[in-house]
């Protein structure tokens, strides 16, 4: 077959598949790669602080690629319809553009739908299992060969700044991935009119190579893009055969990206789906990840169809339980959070395992605290949230929060993100986001579920508080160390509280019976026959409850979700009239009177709390309305009209005054020994069994410690670690083997009572290959890390004679 000269060109380019390759090519045709034929990216050669300074991560920056070609789908379909994507007859957000542009959306619940549609973007792996290649494609608008360089090779144009409905603005976020593509840099982009007008176009994208004499005279190299003879180089064509899957290419955009940093993957597919979903929560458009067949020839599923976490989430079997709360505020706008608490053992697999796959599959990048806007994760927390800020360390490894930020104000959301998209600024604006995630997710069903895991573990044993009694009567602690135990633990000695009489039990509540969709829709406030009465203190907030039958996922589900409205129908201000005046919120925003947080239905139970904002005063009355959507209702609604009058604001208690400083008693965390199995226990302790739907117990685990809010409340000491077993198969008799297992526990609970005291007083921030580790997981690393196999074998005295 015959080739034109950029024809020839672009095949040897596009079958590169490493930057080996790319240098090999380049070398051999010094002609057409001359000095002379490549020019500065964005017409500046003082580009490589905007490329180099944007995203730290490879993941996001290929998630950057990703929502481009979501944006050039939403344009070539807006273009499509005729419409000026920046008049006001085009869509608003990004999801009324796919309401209107993709009428059958909601059939990509579906997978035959959901398929076909996410053959329209798709990533593909290339290259060698240890140097992969990416090819990113999509069907979207496309750009004439005339055009590159006032796009795909512009900087900070802003060439989407008054296009509401996608996601980029500033043109710089798909450069990111340039910092991840090798040493050399080197991306391809090739590129042809939806329309089918003009020529298929393509260029090299490279960091440009220093010779001695610019090394001698520049501080930074630039980035460089590939022209010929002044132009960039294109070639006509009707369909090309690219390797895509199930998909000839015809228009469109491909981009390729030479020896990609995706570090230790296995399978493309397996290791990089779940870190493209951490970083795309809710993509407006499906699309696939395809693994190529002659890099893994054993495996037989090469293709992945990709929608997002949140579908992931929804149906995977290791989620327990997942809700929402809705945040409204005059000041910052409206907040939409999803909680999603996973099992701590799943059927048919340990709980170690359990917690293996939950980190590999939803926690891939340390990610458990998502912020996003427009499905795409613009920040995130670790793990420390949930410890550090909630104080729900039981849930530490099986929680995770998504935080929708697309309807927060804009001046509000600007001071949370950094331009690059990939993390969030330490900001005024960032920690009070983080006190009020914080202040709504301390109570109501997330403080209940801490509950209920913390109640499954066992605290009564009497034989290790007799034995724990027994050695800390006789330590010698001082006076100081005694005020620094006091300081940090909080848990001084108490005499037992008296025992309850014993009530009759409740009869159980018969069993909800849950409805797709609600049938009806009732407020759970008497009144004496007029309209109900809700009092709320000002200064002071109170959680309204609404009755229904309708699912707990109501308003989580992808699949027609359901909604609720609250708004203010009137406002009466005291001493000013009689008649209803238009304070106030009335009639349109509720967040002008209230902050109001809405929760995900619960069993027939839907609570609304309303706190006071704005100008109202004490006696001001304000007639209400809350509407739960549903086809069921004749008018597509039900509705919940009552009265909320401003009261007096609570007196503040009164502060107890302390009791004098006692130093006669030490409290101490409680010891619980922890045996394989009951026939070890002998009796005493609890079994790893017991604690598998909280704790991970195996042998290689020495002691887990429970700390409960900041106090350190129980060391769970492992009597069937490797450890302790290799220590005592190398002594005879019965006698012996009791000794080295009191020696093990001594010597493990009272080492991690003082590495927990003297860190958590000094307020050490532990970090380990970039993760932050808290106090509990550091100490328990500790100890696996041959800590407790040392604290077993050194003998003093063998020291002393050493130094003797």
């Amino acid at each position: 077959m015959f080739y034109s000269r950029n024809e020839r060109l672009f095949w040897q380019l596009y079958r590169c598949g490493n930057e080996s390759d790319v240098d090999k090519l380049i070398a051999s045709q010094k002609a057409v790669f001359a000095p002379a034929n490549w020019h500065p990216l964005g017409d500046n050669f003082s580009n490589f602080s905007i490329v180099e300074n944007q995203q730290s991560n490879p993941v996001a920056a290929l998630v950057e690629k990703l929502t481009n070609s979501i944006d050039a789908i939403l344009m070539r379909r807006c273009a499509e319809a005729d419409i000026d994507p920046e008049s006001p007859l085009a869509p608003r957000t990004m999801g009324e553009a796919v309401s209107r542009f993709f009428p059958a959306h909601k059939n990509w619940d579906m997978r035959d739908p959901r398929s076909e549609q996410a053959r329209s973007i798709q990533v593909l792996a290339d290259g060698s299992r240890s140097d992969t290649s990416i090819v990113i494609y999509d069907d979207g608008e496309g750009q004439h060969p005339k055009d590159f360089e006032a796009t795909f090779l512009s900087l900070v144009q802003g060439n989407k700044q008054k296009i509401h409905f996608v996601q980029g603005k500033y043109n710089m976020g798909g450069t990111g991935a340039l910092v991840f593509c090798g040493k050399r840099r080197y991306q391809l982009i090739a590129s042809r009119r939806f329309d089918g007008s003009g020529g298929f176009g393509f260029t090299l994208i490279r960091e440009h190579p220093l010779s001695a004499g610019e090394a001698a005279e520049v501080k930074n190299t630039w980035y460089e893009y590939l022209k010929i003879d002044g132009e960039i180089p294109a070639f006509d064509i009707d369909e090309m055969d690219l390797g895509l899957h199930r998909r000839v290419f015809r228009t469109g955009t491909v981009i390729k990206l030479y020896s990609y940093d995706v570090k230790d993957n296995q399978l493309f597919i397996r290791d990089m789906s779940p870190s493209i979903d951490q970083y795309l929560h809710n993509p407006a458009l499906p699309f696939i990840v395809v693994e190529s067949e002659r890099r893994y020839k054993r495996d037989r599923g090469y293709t992945r169809t990709n929608f997002g976490l949140r579908r992931k989430l929804e149906k995977s079997e290791y989620v327990e339980v997942y809700f929402s709360q809705e945040i409204k505020r005059k000041d910052i706008g409206k907040l939409s959070v999803a909680v999603y608490v996973f099992k701590a053992k799943v059927d048919g697999k340990t709980a170690k395992k359990t917690k293996e796959t939950i980190e590999n599959e939803f926690f891939k990048n340390r990610m458990q605290v998502l912020f996003s806007v427009d499905g795409q994760v613009h920040g995130h927390l670790t793990s420390e949230f949930i410890t550090r800020t909630l104080r729900f360390n039981l849930l530490r490894d099986y929680l995770l929060i998504h935080v929708d930020c697309t309807e927060l104000n804009y001046n509000f959301r600007r001071e949370l993100f950094m331009a690059s998209r990939d993390r969030l600024k330490q900001s005024e604006e960032t920690s009070a986001l983080r006190k009020i995630l914080g202040d709504r997710l301390k109570s109501g069903q997330l403080k209940d579920i801490h509950k209920q895991r913390k109640d499954r573990l066992p605290y009564d044993s009497a034989e290790d508080d007799a034995l724990l009694k027994e050695v800390a009567e006789n330590l010698p602690f001082s006076r100081e160390l005694r005020k620094l135990f006091k300081q940090t633990l909080m848990l001084d000695e108490k005499s037992e509280p008296p025992k309850p009489k014993p009530r009759p039990p409740k009869p159980e509540p018969p069993p909800f019976s849950a409805r797709r969709y609600p049938t009806f829709f009732n407020i759970a406030v008497k009144s004496a026959g007029g309209m109900p009465v809700i009092a709320i203190p000002l200064g002071g907030s109170r959680a309204v409850e609404f009755l229904t039958d309708v699912e707990n996922h109501y308003f989580d589900r992808s699949e027609d979700p359901g909604s609720m409205d609250v708004t203010v129908r009137s406002h009466t201000p005291k001493d000013r009239g009689g008649g209803k005046k238009s304070g106030a919120g009335a009639g349109s925003d509720v967040a002008d009177a209230f902050s109001v947080t809405k929760s995900s239905p619960q069993d027939g139970k839907i609570r609304v709390g309303f706190e006071p904002a704005g100008e109202l005063q004490v006696g001001d009355a304000l007639e209400m309305c809350v509407s739960l959507s549903s086809p069921e209702a004749a008018d597509g609604h039900f509705a919940q009209v009552f009265l909320i009058k401003i009261a007096n604001a609570k007196p503040k208690p009164t502060p107890k005054p302390k009791p004098p400083e006692e130093d006669e008693h030490l409290g101490l965390p409680r010891l619980m020994r922890v045996f394989q199995n009951a026939d070890a226990s002998r009796g005493g302790g609890r079994t790893w069994e017991q604690l598998e739907k909280v704790i991970v117990m195996d042998h290689s685990v020495i002691m887990y410690p429970y700390v409960d809010g900041d106090a350190l409340d129980t060391i769970y000491v492992n009597m069937d670690s490797a450890v302790l077993k290799k220590y005592k198969s190398s002594i005879r008799g019965l006698e012996q083997n009791r000794l080295a297992d009191r020696r093990y526990l001594s010597a493990v609970y009272f080492h991690t009572l003082f590495l927990y005291v003297i860190n958590k007083q000094k307020n050490f921030e532990i970090w380990k290959k970039e993760k932050d580790l808290d106090l509990a997981e550091y100490l328990q690393e500790l100890f696996q890390a041959h800590y407790a196999e040392f604290l077993l074998n050194f003998e003093t005295d063998a020291l002393m004679d050493a130094l003797g």
